[in-house]
């Protein structure tokens, strides 16, 4: 019987490692669970300049390394999973399992350069606040649980505007992972809200499609974070696939 797999959770945009609240209190008990602060984010210092997103993944290669991990299941829900997508795409080797959550393989269009770019520029100018405020009940359902509403605004306010300035940046310059995706050796478990507007659930049926092995959770009563709006089937299917990964030979 090999050891559990370390679950590796990478949080999304404007947040940090505190989303994984719920996972982190369900999993740590029976294996290792890593939930680093990306850079730019939470306690991690902002750097001069724009960490793109192959950055982001050698950070966390880096982390594992310090932390003599070598090989993990890893978790990302929307910037996080294109940051796990691009840690499969250098460091395949290390990948036990691939949790994929409300994103998106896509590169960004020319209007969505010029958006997230706008944005960055206007957290730069106003502050997190007035953003952190449209976008709440996107983020999480307008119906989402008021602890949970209070927990991601929080979050969010909290942030670095220059931190996640340059993430929007590096958004704004992510690699294509559609083929990526076909080419994955590893089981994946492909999870989305049915409210989610951001990655609407057809981008999930089209991952979960193009992965060879892989499941799909949609998640009623959940907009863009089901691992804090519901953590209970969240976490149910994430125990059985982390089961499954760790009889995968």
């Amino acid at each position: 019987m090999t050891d559990p797999a370390p679950l590796v959770l990478i949080h999304g945009h404007p947040f940090d490692h505190t989303m994984w609240t719920p996972q982190i209190e369900a999993f740590s008990g029976d294996r290792r669970v890593i939930a680093p602060d990306l850079r730019g984010y939470g306690a991690n210092p902002v750097l001069p300049g724009v960490t793109e997103f192959p950055d982001f993944a050698r950070d966390v290669a880096a982390l594992l390394d310090e932390l003599r991990v070598e090989s993990a299941v890893l978790a990302g829900l929307s910037m996080g999973g294109q940051i796990v997508m691009d840690f499969q795409r250098q460091f395949p080797d290390r990948v036990r399992g691939l949790v994929l959550a409300d994103t998106f393989p896509a590169p960004e269009t020319p209007e969505g350069v010029e958006s997230r770019n706008a944005m960055a520029d206007r957290l730069l100018r106003e502050g997190m606040r007035g953003y952190a405020d449209e976008v709440l009940e996107k983020m999480v359902a307008p119906y989402a649980d008021a602890r949970v509403k209070a927990h991601v605004h929080g979050m969010m306010t909290a942030t670095s505007p220059e931190g996640a300035a340059a993430a929007l940046r590096a958004r704004a310059l992510r690699p294509d992972y559609r083929d990526l995706l076909t080419r994955v050796k590893v089981p994946a478990l492909v999870v989305v809200g049915t409210d989610d507007e951001y990655t609407p659930v057809s981008d999930a049926e089209a991952m979960h499609a193009a992965l060879p092995d892989s499941e799909l959770l949609v998640v009623p009563g959940a907009a863009h974070m089901p691992n804090l709006e519901r953590p209970e089937e969240f976490n149910a299917v994430l125990g059985a696939f982390l089961t499954r990964v760790d009889g995968h030979s």
